[in-house]
């Protein structure tokens, strides 16, 4: 079987998992290749999402690694066996492979969590707001390549309006509702459309006020993504140099309780309604 030339996000996350194992395990690839029967390099390609890898080698892997928790050892077979091709596969090799990591990732995932201070959340996005975000770019972005990433961004709804919506929730500070991106027509049909996605059963937005006392949480920014099991959430954080994917279990356990502190403090859902209502009267 031909090895892969660019593994996908999900592919390289399940290879980091099984090298996860392996070294829980204390063994050396060598090893790992011998109780297989399957050459040291073959372990090598597999553990860095080269190759893939059957559902019958996963399992007899993970029983040599004394691995016993066999809802962790399904999901990470179904991720092994996963033929997905999904809509995101139609911008590689136009768009930085994050977008399509990104993409991948909230189509898998169970539910999501959002926390953003700055901006609306990016599935909550109208288009005008999305390519004034966008535009803003230093350097500026060839126009072909602002209208791909807009594009991008508005098919990234369907985790919220496609045949099997998402759990979502989002908690959004009163400064990026407050945030002019472009005129105050654009901003004023931002908060309405937040309104209206808002009113999605699976969908909930709560606010944070600038008035909330005792609140030092502003660089919590994040997107946690759950996945089958919570060793697979991942979350991501956009940064300088682009977005980041953080999955180790010390770190997601530091991010779930970040988000909980944060939702803990902000409105209600209902509350929170109120607020972007009375904030788009004013516009």
């Amino acid at each position: 079987m031909a090895l892969r030339s660019e593994p996908t996000a999900r592919q390289m996350r399940l290879a980091l998992e099984l090298r996860r194992l392996r070294d829980a395990a204390g063994l050396t690839a060598r090893e790992a290749a011998a109780l297989l029967g399957v050459s040291a390099p073959q372990i090598s390609q597999i553990e860095t999402g080269l190759a893939g890898v059957s559902a019958k080698r996963l399992r007899r892997l993970a029983a040599h690694y004394v691995c016993t928790d066999e809802v962790f050892i399904d999901a990470l077979v179904a991720v092994a066996t996963d033929r997905t091709r999904g809509w995101w596969e139609d911008y590689r090799g136009l768009l930085p492979t994050p977008f399509l990591a990104l993409a991948e990732l909230e189509h898998h995932a169970t539910f999501l969590r959002e926390a953003q201070f700055l901006y609306i959340p990016g599935p909550l996005q109208t288009e005008a707001y999305a390519r004034a975000v966008y535009a803003y770019r230093v350097p500026e972005l060839p126009q072909e390549d602002l209208e791909l990433r807009v594009r991008h961004r508005m098919q990234r709804k369907v985790i919220l309006k496609g045949p099997a919506p998402k759990p979502y929730e989002a908690v959004i500070h009163e400064a990026a509702l407050r945030i002019m991106v472009s005129d105050r027509a654009t901003s004023r049909a931002q908060l309405v459309h937040l309104l209206e996605l808002s009113e999605a059963d699976d969908v909930t937005v709560r606010v944070i006020p600038f008035d909330l006392e005792d609140f030092a949480g502003a660089a919590s920014a994040m997107t946690y993504a759950g996945g089958a099991v919570p060793k697979l959430d991942t979350v991501v954080r956009d940064g300088p140099q682009g977005a980041a994917f953080i999955d180790s279990e010390a770190q997601l356990a530091a991010f779930r309780t970040l988000f909980r502190k944060v939702e803990a403090v902000s409105l209600d859902a209902e509350r929170s309604r109120e607020f972007i209502h009375r904030l788009a009267k004013e516009l």
